[in-house]
């Protein structure tokens, strides 16, 4: 990096700092400021002045300081070594600052993203004299016991391959590769940097028909989400917005997961930060973190580093989906990125918009949500970035613009519901509220994967949880004997289907985790019972004898008792609870 002195501040106004002098920066070039060297990043230029926003504390820093261009921007470096890292919101391993400065960060500190010293075991994938282009596997990497790391040529070059390293043991910074292009002859290392706020080019956006399982039975359910798609998670202070991104962390079948804690409270990440190495891959009995990046961004670290933390993370994203792999984004939350957009264009100066925040407020929700996408790579791979965002609206006020704005650009929403958290339901997603767009394009995988029931038998459990609300209200009129046992059974349903399906157990080895067959078949049931019971009533069977079915308190306590891969068990509970059906109906016809 080419450093020079362009210019000389004028004025500091916490993390946004004035320069005047201006005479050799560009828009979004990443600056040091300072005899310290804070970092910042060039957001305005006017005349001779600029405006920076820098990353750091900015104590200290005066009038006359010099500012130092790098004529590049804010990028991230982006190759082996990235698996298992924590990083702060621009991209500084957290660990090896902890080894030079201990608890508190020193300022203008600047330590390698990726480690010089480490040796990745390098094996060829392609030839010398092939053409190469942008997106194309160069080699690769077994980064962890699980992630074979492929080295892509950079977008934008293309050309002859005149070198290839041979299989061995190199670092970063060794020169792998050379490429004949036009312009000349270019090296390559094994890492790569790109700007954070410029989306990384893919051949094709291909459209989205695989969901992104989750084992969890309301999500999967009910409001699934689709790999490559972007769903909302908002919610008030304690309603589990933070443990349901856990739990999806775990158990979704992505490849990789990059959580990004933006503005989060500094416990709250320090359980992140503990608890994440001990959770154990359930598909690999390892450790979690084999495929997991971390981005730490606490409430205390400046503002600006939060807003930069999430193009941090999805850029880090795009980079695995463009060597093939599905990639999951846990941003927690946005409304603390916003807040920081808030702060920033406040002390710019900027007129304010809608409860202050700054009338492109939307444009930038957008433009991070549309860099998710289930992509045909530019090297003829498939890969995906699905975006999980949690909001975090001030009093669980879902009017509010982050939560307005956001259910504008995504096509998922998962509403959750302060009665639910405070009755010990969880998840407390409200089937109210949430709503999700991907049915039509996943229901084929379901009907293929799992039964042709599916869609059929979730339409009629949704159908009645809206007649339960609208029956919930006479009840509380009049109380519950003055409805006809007709109407009194589908409170009972629907009571049977929140207990022993919505509601999920994560401490319980069985509940915590339900497979898409699993959910099918326990949807059937309750759907099953439902149809059977609806008819015996009609019969004249009453409310109190289907209640008292002994076969009942089986299908409740199902989730606990039949296992993912004891599939032959919810058979012989159907054909208990059909025989039981029978012979309740038969008395009856007796009589």
């Amino acid at each position: 990096m080419k450093e020079r002195i362009v210019g000389t501040v004028r004025r500091v106004n916490g993390p946004v700092v004035e320069a005047d002098g201006i005479t050799d920066a560009i828009m979004m070039e990443m600056v040091q400021v300072g005899e310290v060297r804070i970092t910042g990043e060039v957001i305005k230029l006017e005349g001779k002045g600029a405006v920076i926003q820098v990353y750091e504390d900015t104590t200290g820093i005066a009038p006359g300081d010099p500012v130092y261009g790098s004529g590049e921007p804010m990028s991230v470096e982006l190759g082996p070594g990235l698996i298992g890292t924590i990083y702060d919101g621009i991209q500084r391993p957290l660990e090896a600052l902890f080894d030079i400065s201990r608890e508190f960060i020193q300022r203008g500190i600047s330590v390698p993203k990726l480690s010089r010293t480490t040796r990745w075991t390098f094996s060829p994938a392609a030839k010398e004299g092939d053409e190469v282009q942008g997106g194309q596997c160069l080699g690769t990497v077994q980064e962890t016991e699980r992630i074979l790391h492929n080295i892509l040529v950079p977008p934008g070059i293309s050309g002859s391959l005149s070198y290839l390293a041979p299989s061995g043991d190199y670092t970063v910074e060794d020169i792998i590769a050379r490429v004949r292009t036009l312009e000349g002859e270019k090296e390559l290392k094994m890492y790569q940097s790109w700007p954070i706020r410029k989306p990384r080019p893919s051949a094709d956006r291909l459209p989205l028909s695989e969901p992104l399982v989750t084992g969890q039975r309301v999500i999967d359910t009910l409001f699934p989400l689709a790999k490559g798609g972007t769903v909302a998670i908002p919610g008030g202070f304690g309603t589990g917005k933070t443990m349901t991104q856990h739990a999806i962390a775990k158990w979704c079948d992505a490849d990789i997961i990059v959580y990004i804690g933006c503005g989060e409270r500094g416990n709250e990440m320090t359980d992140v930060l503990t608890e994440f190495p001990k959770l154990v891959d359930p598909r690999t009995n390892l450790s979690l973190m084999n495929r997991t990046i971390l981005i730490a961004n606490t409430s205390n670290m400046p503002v600006s580093a939060r807003e930069a933390s999430i193009y941090t993370g999805v850029t880090i994203a795009e980079y695995f989906r463009d060597q093939g792999y599905h990639v999951a984004i846990m941003a927690d939350s946005t409304s603390r990125w916003a807040e920081a957009l808030r702060e920033l264009s406040g002390r710019m100066e900027e007129m304010p918009a809608e409860e202050g925040f700054p009338a492109y407020l939307p444009t930038r929700i957008a433009e991070f949500y549309e860099r998710a996408g289930y992509m045909k790579t530019l090297g003829g791979k498939e890969g995906s970035v699905s975006i999980i965002g949690a909001v975090s609206p001030p009093g669980g006020d879902f009017s509010e613009p982050v939560t307005q704005h956001t259910k504008r650009f995504v096509r998922c929403f998962w509403g959750l519901d302060r009665q639910l958290a405070n009755a010990r339901h969880y998840p407390a997603i409200g089937w109210l509220d949430s709503y999700s767009e991907y049915l039509e394009d996943i229901k084929g995988w379901w009907e293929e994967k799992v039964g042709p029931e599916w869609s059929a038998d979730r339409s009629e459990i949704l159908d009645l949880l809206q007649k339960e609300v609208r029956l919930q209200q006479v009840v509380k009129l009049v109380g519950p004997d003055a409805l006809p046992d007709s109407q009194r059974f589908v409170i009972e349903v629907c009571t049977v289907f929140k207990n022993a399906f919505l509601q999920q157990n994560a401490f319980d080895d069985i509940d915590r985790y339900s497979t898409a067959e699993k959910q099918s078949r326990m949807l059937h049931l309750i759907v099953t019972y439902w149809r059977r019971g609806a008819e015996a009533i009609q019969r004249g069977v009453t409310l109190v004898k289907l209640k008292r079915m002994k076969i009942l308190q089986d299908v409740i306590k199902m989730k606990f008792s039949i296992a993912n891969e004891n599939m032959e068990d919810f058979e012989r509970l159907e054909m208990k609870l059909e025989r039981s059906l029978d012979r309740l109906g038969a008395i009856y016809d007796e009589n």
